[in-house]
This record gives structure tokens, C-alpha cells and sequence, in this order.
């Protein structure tokens, strides 16, 4: 007898019923976007239906939140001044401080996670401290890369998750949230964030183009899958609470390895490129708007426990809806 897959197949009741992986809103992080200025909802043109928003107005983007179901959100900050050091990033009034801040009044249940980096904040657009020749100082960046988490941790962050790919780095922030207090304040680990031409909209949005060269001194060779799980466990062993693969899709081998691997909770971030490539095929009529739902799936599938989208909330209403 010839195997009879299609009896668990044959009607929308029985294929859900069978279903292996399902999507919930709160499998979901919301990015935001939070620039200095008052009254702001600014379009982001390469990334349709994404904005960037002041803080007197992160309100209507909660709201929308909570329609949705999603209850977490990962914050980048676009400050109107920028210097070498990147010195804005750690200003305990600075632009993201003051979101936190906004956010924990109006919506104490939301977990709050903080993107920790410095392209953002300096002048040349590079995560850290530079030297004569304008490669990033690895050690003395971490100290800068401390005072941040600190002054989020302070302002009522849930989580800190450092994207700059410092070696050492999540150490580094452990011990510094543990002496300033914070025991409680987990570290998500951008542990296998690969040098990627996906990041291009997001560049847009936050400002943070490098102003030369690249970032693959730092971030990893898309060829290198083995040295991905390398990274992963050194997080884990520094005192990582969850590791991320970033971008998600061009890199579901190493987010089924490394969730296989390692006992972790592991986040995919479905990255500004993936977000608009999707965007760009469903409007031109290229592709149906179910692949949405089907890439996030895949990143389930794969071994994702958090999937970090800015499709967070159509598909967390859609779900809501059903």
C-alpha cells in the first residue's frame, strides 16, 4: 500500500488540525524607528507602510500594537547630533531614553528591547571607536558600548541587544549591567549578524550608512556557516540570555543548526530588505500577499522562537481576525 498523504490534506479543517507550526502575534518584536522632533509620522520610502516617529507620538503606534497582539518592540534612535564617539547614545535624555521612558508609562506590559549599537550616533557611520586608519578599536568600543546599555537599562529597557559585533562584547555588557544593578536586564545577542546586503532600507531609515568602506571587518562573511555557530556559542558562553541569526531567510541553515545545536532561545530578524523585497513583489502584483505569512512560517519552522518583523502588525491583526 502506497503511501495516502493527501487524507490530511484534503480540507481547511483537517490541514489545520495537522498544522506543525503556528504563527501567534506574540511570536512577534515590532521595530521602531524614534527621531528627535515633536508631531513626526515620517514614511520611510524604501520601506512602505514603516515609519519613523517622535516620542509624543509613540502612542498611536502602542495602540496599534495592542490591536494586534504584539507585545514586544526593538527600538533604534535617529538623535539630530552625532560625533565620533557617539556620545548621543548614551545621553540619559537622549531620544531612544526618552521612548523607553514614554513607553513604560503608557504601556507597563510592553517588553521593551534596545538596540545597542553607535552607527546610529557617530559621524562616520561606524559601530565603534575608529582609529588613524579607520578601523573599529575592538576593546575601547566596549566600554561606550557599556554605558549605553547602563543608560538603557536605567531608562526601563527589559532587554539589551548588542548589534555592533565587538568581540567580547556581550561579557563586557553583563558585567556592566550587573554592577550598576541590573541583574535582571537580559542580553539578546546579535551572534550571527552577517555583513549583508539586505540592510539597505534599514540604512535609509536610521541614518547609519557608513561614510567609507564596509563593515566586513566586523560583521560576518555570508559564506561562513561554521564560524556563525562559533559566534553563537561564544554569546551563550558570555552570558547571552537569547541569540539572534540576522538577516533570517538567506540564512535558515544556520537558524536550524544553531537552535538544534544549542539549548537557546533563538530570534530571526526578518531584515529591511526582506520586508521591502516582499513589499515591492506583493504591490507590482509578483507575488500573493500569502507569502508573507509563508516566509515568517519558515523562520518557525526553522527553529525561531521570537521572529523580529516589520510585518508585526498586519500579520498580528490578520491572525487576530481569523
Amino acid at each position: 500500500m502506497f503511501y495516502r498523504g493527501r487524507r490530511l490534506r484534503k480540507n481547511p479543517v483537517i490541514r489545520q488540525l495537522t498544522r506543525e507550526t503556528q504563527l501567534s502575534p506574540l511570536d512577534f518584536v515590532y521595530p521602531i524607528f524614534v527621531a528627535e522632533g515633536e508631531n513626526l509620522c515620517q514614511p520611510i520610502p524604501s520601506m512602505p507602510g514603516v515609519f519613523r516617529w517622535s516620542v509624543d507620538r509613540l502612542g498611536e503606534v502602542l495602540a496599534r500594537m495592542e490591536k494586534a497582539g504584539v507585545k514586544a518592540c526593538l527600538l533604534f534612535g535617529i538623535p539630530d547630533h552625532k560625533d565620533e564617539i557617539g556620545s548621543a547614545a548614551w545621553d540619559e535624555n537622549g531620544v531612544v531614553q526618552r521612548a523607553m521612558a514614554q513607553i513604560r508609562r503608557l504601556s507597563p506590559e510592553m517588553y521593551i528591547i534596545g538596540d545597542v549599537c553607535m552607527c546610529e550616533y557617530t559621524s562616520h557611520g561606524h559601530c565603534g571607536i575608529l582609529d588613524e586608519t579607520g578601523y573599529v578599536k575592538n576593546d575601547e568600543t566596549l566600554g561606550y558600548l557599556c554605558r549605553i546599555a547602563v543608560s538603557y537599562a536605567r531608562a526601563g529597557v527589559d532587554m539589551v541587544a548588542p548589534s555592533d559585533m565587538m568581540d567580547g562584547h556581550i561579557q563586557a555588557i553583563r558585567s556592566a549591567l550587573d554592577e550598576a544593578g541590573f541583574v535582571n536586564t537580559a542580553i539578546l545577542g546579535y551572534s550571527a549578524k552577517f555583513a549583508s546586503g539586505f540592510y539597505g532600507p534599514f540604512r535609509d531609515a536610521a541614518d547609519s550608512a557608513p561614510a567609507f568602506g564596509d563593515r566586513k571587518a566586523y560583521q560576518m562573511d555570508p559564506a561562513n556557516g561554521r564560524e556563525a555557530l562559533r559566534e553563537i556559542e561564544a554569546d551563550i558562553q558570555e552570558g547571552a540570555d537569547m541569540v539572534m541569526v540576522k538577516p533570517a531567510m538567506p540564512y535558515l541553515d544556520i537558524l536550524k543548526a544553531g537552535s538544534e545545536a544549542y539549548n537557546i532561545p533563538f530570534a530571526a530578524y526578518q531584515v529591511s530588505g526582506e520586508y521591502s523585497m516582499l513589499k515591492k513583489a506583493i504591490e507590482e502584483g509578483l507575488l500573493p500577499p500569502t507569502v508573507v505569512e509563508e516566509s515568517l512560517i519558515a523562520l518557525k519552522r526553522a527553529g525561531a522562537r521570537w521572529l523580529i518583523t516589520y510585518f508585526a502588525l498586519e500579520v498580528g491583526e490578520a491572525l487576530k481576525n481569523r
